[in-house]
Formats: structure tokens, sequence, C-alpha cells
């Protein structure tokens, strides 16, 4: 029962109306006083969509050592002319997708984890074109000319650091909310065989950007441990680091293996 409000504050009596039945005396079993008051609009997807917003697509690939030399059968990255690996497979179903609902059909396209030309240093979000001021690809077929282009380019690598690329698709988002007046929606795609090295980082990358008008769906390939991927994912509950606790679920972890067998709908 709300019984008083004095300035700022607003006061609720608790009352046991058992004993208010009972004894004559009996007024309440103390106050709960409201000092301050913060309300959050938790905007959905679709609110974004709805209020005009256009989708800009990202991807990042995973080339770290833990998916195998290239130039090996074995490796999740090898090119079989006869058949496409995982990571084909993956950009070609999920990105065909994606790619009818993005405004220009022009795809900024990252690695991680890999030594990258001229001076062979790891990159943790380096542009798979080798353009850094231009990484976009035509459409999702321009996405898979360039993976394939860098691949005989770079040396695989470690570790499996995520956070960079998240902060880096999140960055212009940020700038943009700042503006009140955000108008694109990111969607980023990542590709990823492994543990995550990073996970306080990529946790913290992930809260941040859950304020933000981006999602981020993240695709295991390979039969690695992937309990991390499902942790980011949200399974027990709104994800919480150091930053805080997510105000929205923006994570969508999808492992390629049980999904291979799947009959076509």
């Amino acid at each position: 029962m709300l019984q008083a409000s004095t300035g700022e504050e607003v006061k609720w009596a608790c009352i046991n109306y058992k004993y208010l039945e009972k004894k004559k005396n009996y007024k309440n079993s103390g106050h709960v006083v409201l000092t301050q008051c913060k309300i959050e609009k938790v905007h959905t997807f679709l609110d974004y969509i709805m209020g005009g917003l256009q989708i800009f697509f990202t991807v990042a690939i995973d080339f770290t050592a833990s998916n195998g030399d290239p130039r090996s059968e074995h490796s999740l990255h090898f090119i079989n002319p006869k058949e496409p690996n995982e990571y084909l497979k993956t950009l070609s179903s999920v990105g065909e997708i994606c790619q009818d609902y993005d405004s220009d059909k022009r795809f900024p396209a990252f690695g991680f984890g890999a030594r990258v030309p001229p001076d062979f240093e790891v990159s943790h979000d380096f542009a798979i074109n080798f353009e850094p001021e231009n990484p976009e690809c035509e459409r999702i077929a321009g996405v898979i000319e360039a993976y394939k282009r860098c691949l005989p380019q770079i040396q695989l690598y470690g570790p499996t650091n995520v956070a960079p690329i998240i902060n880096k698709v999140a960055a212009p988002a940020a700038e943009e909310e700042k503006t009140g007046l955000p108008t694109k929606y990111r969607v980023l795609l990542i590709l990823t065989d492994g543990v995550v090295s990073d996970m306080p980082e990529a946790c913290d990358a992930v809260v941040r950007a859950s304020r933000l008008p981006l999602s981020i769906i993240i695709v295991g390939i390979g039969n690695a441990d992937f309990s991390d991927m499902r942790e980011l994912n949200g399974d027990r509950g709104m994800l919480e680091s150091d930053e805080g606790r997510a105000v929205r679920d923006i994570v969508q972890f999808v492992p390629l293996r049980e999904f291979k067998k799947a009959q076509p709908l």
C-alpha cells in the first residue's frame, strides 16, 4: 500500500492483514522506502527494424592453428575441389540468408588468430581481403572468394580471441548510439572451431554490446568443446561479467555438427 510521499521518496507500508484484523492498534509492520528509480527501455530486434534501421552484416572467421594445416585434407580449412569445407558451407548457408536482409549486399569480412603479411604478426581483426580501409566484399560470393585467396597468404596461429572483433563491430554502433539517431542494426557472424581464449574479455564485450543495435551469431565448426560458446549464448540465464548484466540476449550459438545430418525442409 502506498502510504506517503516526501520529496522524491516514495514510501510503502508493509501490512500484515491477519494482524490488521486481530489487533486494534496495529497499523503496519514497517515501511519500504524507494529513494531512487531508473527505468530503462530494453529494445528488441523488431523494435530497431520497425524504427527504420538498416541491417548490416559482418563476417569473422577463425584462423587459429587448431583448425589444422590448410594444406592437409584433415584441416577444417582444407580447400577440397570436390566438396566445400565446413567454413565454406556455413558461409553459403547462413550468409545467403542474411544477405537478403542486408541493405547494400556488401559485407565486411575479417579473420582472427592468424599471422598476417607483411610482418606476420598475430591479428585478431584483420580484413581477409587485406584492405583494412575497405574490408567489404561484394555479396557472400565475394566473401568466399576473399577467404580462398586469404588462406595461402597467412599462417594459422592463435589464440582464439573473439573480444577484439566484437569490439570492432560494436564501436561504430556505440558512436551512432551516442547521437540518439542510430540508423543501422549490425549482425556479426563468427565462425570458430574451438574454445575461447579470452573468455572474460569476450563476456565484457557481449555485455557492453547488449545495449547496442547489434546481434551475434556464433557457428561452431568441427568437434571441439563449445561450452564457452554456450555460456556466451546465455543458456544459464542472462550473461553477467565485470561490466554488469546484459540487458538483452544478443548471442545465438549454433554447433554445426548437430545440423550436418538434418534433412532439408
